[in-house]
């Protein structure tokens, strides 16, 4: 698991970012992204780890920005117990991205194609998505509260016990996918469609799945299309 040590700089409530050590390993840094004396520096270390290690585990690359980068590669990369939490991705196109118990809160997602990933037990609280797909994807027991999604995709992914309480679902597909146990409540939601994945036996309301409470109009909730 990535390191909770927070930045020296006084006052500051931040994690402090991970470093590396004369053989390229990961190493606790002393300064957040922002009171850091090299900020791209640190930076640019952190791509050209990612680019060159398939197996990452324990990274803290909070508040770093992946954005336009043309030769970074996440195809098929692996991350375990790794912090990107408020970074910015920026058209990032990767298939079979696989991360454990990662977190992407207040992450930023634009233009991105992450198909057929990956990701479980991991957190995208407060994250926003827009143009963002992961078609194909296993998203298992994963946390989207407070999600933020404008024109993106989630077609044919299994999210089998995950959470998008709160969440701003605009434009948003969830078609044909698993997603039994998994709860939407107190969403926003605005041509929001679920059109063949199991609805009865997701959560919308406090009262449980349209399976246990015989509520049919649960099988369709209401402004979405199915």
């Amino acid at each position: 698991m990535f390191s909770w040590k927070k930045c020296a700089c006084p006052g500051c409530t931040k994690n402090a970012v991970s470093d590396f050590d004369g053989d390229g390993h990961i190493i606790d840094g002393d300064y957040c992204l922002m009171h850091a004396s090299d900020p791209d520096g640190i930076t640019r270390k952190m791509h050209h780890f990612i680019n060159h290690t398939d197996k990452i585990i324990g990274l803290n690359a909070s508040g770093v920005m992946f954005s336009n980068i043309h030769e970074f590669r996440l195809t098929g990369k692996r991350f375990y117990g790794c912090n990107f939490s408020q970074c910015v991705f920026h058209g990032l196109h990767a298939q079979g991205f696989r991360c454990r118990m990662t977190t992407f809160d207040f992450a930023v997602f634009i233009d991105c194609d992450l198909l057929e990933s990956n990701m479980q037990f991991t957190s995208f609280a407060g994250a926003k998505f827009s143009h963002v797909l992961f078609t194909g994807s296993d998203m298992i027991q994963d946390n989207f509260t407070g999600l933020e999604s404008f024109q993106s995709s989630f077609d044919d992914s299994d999210l089998y016990n995950s959470r998008f309480v709160k969440a701003r679902l605009i434009d948003t597909s969830i078609r044909n996918c698993n997603i039994k146990k998994t709860v939407f409540r107190e969403i926003e939601q605005q041509n929001l469609s679920f059109k063949l994945s199991n609805t009865n036996e997701a959560i919308f309301d406090e009262r449980g799945s349209a399976l246990f409470t015989g509520m049919k109009k649960l099988d369709n909730p209401v402004g979405a299309r199915v």
